[in-house]
């Protein structure tokens, strides 16, 4: 029986994991400039942590976690999402008192048990930042704005950003009330999960894909009817801000988000480009959330991009391919040549260069047939003739030239002028 990778996971194999290392790249070039520092959280929590922070009425919590019971009889479950992790770092390691804001991101796997399809796996990754200790709705700009570049920068094609402010739980509370009385005059035409979502999490169904339930939403009361002054100011302030930055927007009123901890505003980029599927980026804040966990009034805002998904545009538009090596060691099969291709291996890699030894049999012609395949900048030539006169043959594979030096020589003296033609594109 052929061993296989379970259901929802997946191998990142070689050609695939260049496309990460892109977007890990460049995110962490802009996080830096941003002032974010990350962090690094524990795969497992204790299955309290998401029940109080994501909400047990959740998708999430009710049906998804991957949760377990260790041999310690304690409740874990593998993290679905990063927020929650993040609230509880901050609490358990009193980040507080080191600086009342804390600005941090992180990359990472989640797990969700889900029905997987593409760009959707029950373990899949994702890249998010939290910005903690500003109530001011500038800080919901910053974190939209700097998801807008990160996507912009990316290239995934075209997106949009939609907004919405879903108020205090006060707020909310007096809107489901009112939601709840008119859905119960529409049960009977609601969708199944719809149905089921009127006892335990009626704002849940503003989500509902099914094309009935949305149209019976579409005269249900309005959510924007309900927020308190506060929010909405809030809400006034970040779409001033947002007009301030250039950056465009729609307002939707249905856009809630699927977890219990957010507040005021909430936010999502979309794209027309992978169907159904349509989310990108998703957040929002959260002021309650580490007050409800036992830690201060720290108000919150932040955003998580599913990286599987977001691959998956990156690819439509953009081509990437391994680098060339640098240099491709071609040496006889002689105890003496083996001896000198791994010690100038060795100095290759500490001279911060991309080098491979040719280890399959054959002759020195052969060894160059294949480096030129795998289009290696130069070729390193050892034969019995260049280790008795202490030298080595460096080959030029675009033009074909070739010098003959000592090893001491070389690692003097060729290999920074070498890197310094690889880095102009001359070769």
């Amino acid at each position: 029986m052929i061993m296989q990778s379970l259901r929802g996971t997946y191998d990142i194999l070689p050609e695939e994991i260049i496309y990460w290392n892109s977007v890990q790249k460049q995110a962490e070039a802009l996080l830096i400039n941003a002032n974010y520092k990350q962090i690094q959280t524990p795969l497992i929590e204790t299955k309290e942590l998401f029940e109080r922070s994501v909400g047990e009425g959740t998708d999430i919590v009710h049906k998804e976690m991957y949760s377990f019971e260790d041999q310690g009889g304690r409740k874990i479950t593998l993290r679905p999402e990063g927020t929650a992790s993040i609230a509880r770092c901050f609490i358990e390691k009193k980040l507080y008192t080191q600086n009342t804001i804390q600005k941090l991101w992180y990359f990472g796997p989640m797990f969700r048990y889900e029905r997987p399809q593409s760009g959707r796996q029950r373990q899949f990754h994702q890249l998010g930042i939290e910005c903690l200790g500003i109530q001011d709705a500038r800080a919901d700009a910053e974190v939209i704005s700097i998801a807008f570049n990160l996507l912009s920068n990316l290239n995934v094609g075209d997106f949009s950003l939609e907004i919405n402010s879903i108020g205090n739980s006060q707020d909310r509370a007096k809107y489901k009330e009112e939601l709840v009385k008119y859905l119960k005059k529409h049960e009977n035409s609601l969708d199944k999960d719809s149905k089921v979502r009127l006892s335990i999490n009626p704002l849940r169904i503003l989500d509902s894909k099914d094309k009935k339930t949305q149209e019976i939403l579409n005269t249900a009361p309005q959510l924007s009817n309900f927020l308190g002054e506060k929010s909405r100011q809030h809400f006034e302030n970040l779409c001033v801000y947002l007009n301030c930055l250039n950056i465009p927007y729609n307002l939707n009123s249905k856009l809630v988000r699927g977890l219990d901890y957010y507040s005021d505003t909430a936010f999502e980029f979309k794209t027309k480009l992978l169907g159904s599927q349509d989310t990108i980026c998703g957040g929002g804040r959260y002021d309650k959330l580490i007050d409800s966990l036992g830690g201060p009034f720290t108000p919150a805002v932040g955003w998580a991009i599913g990286i599987e998904r977001l691959l998956l545009l990156i690819k439509q538009n953009t081509s990437l391919n391994f680098k060339n090596l640098d240099y491709y060691i071609a040496a006889e099969n002689s105890m003496l040549c083996k001896i000198e291709s791994i010690i100038l291996f060795n100095e290759l890699l500490k001279n911060n260069c991309r080098a491979e030894i040719d280890s399959l049999p054959g002759s020195l012609k052969k060894k160059i047939t294949r480096c030129h395949k795998i289009q290696s900048n130069y070729c390193i030539i050892i034969g019995e003739n260049e280790v008795k006169n202490g030298t080595i043959i460096i080959r030029n594979m675009l033009t074909k030239e070739q010098i003959a030096c000592t090893r001491e020589e070389f690692i003097n003296n060729k290999i920074a002028k070498h890197k310094t033609l690889i880095a102009k594109n001359q070769i």
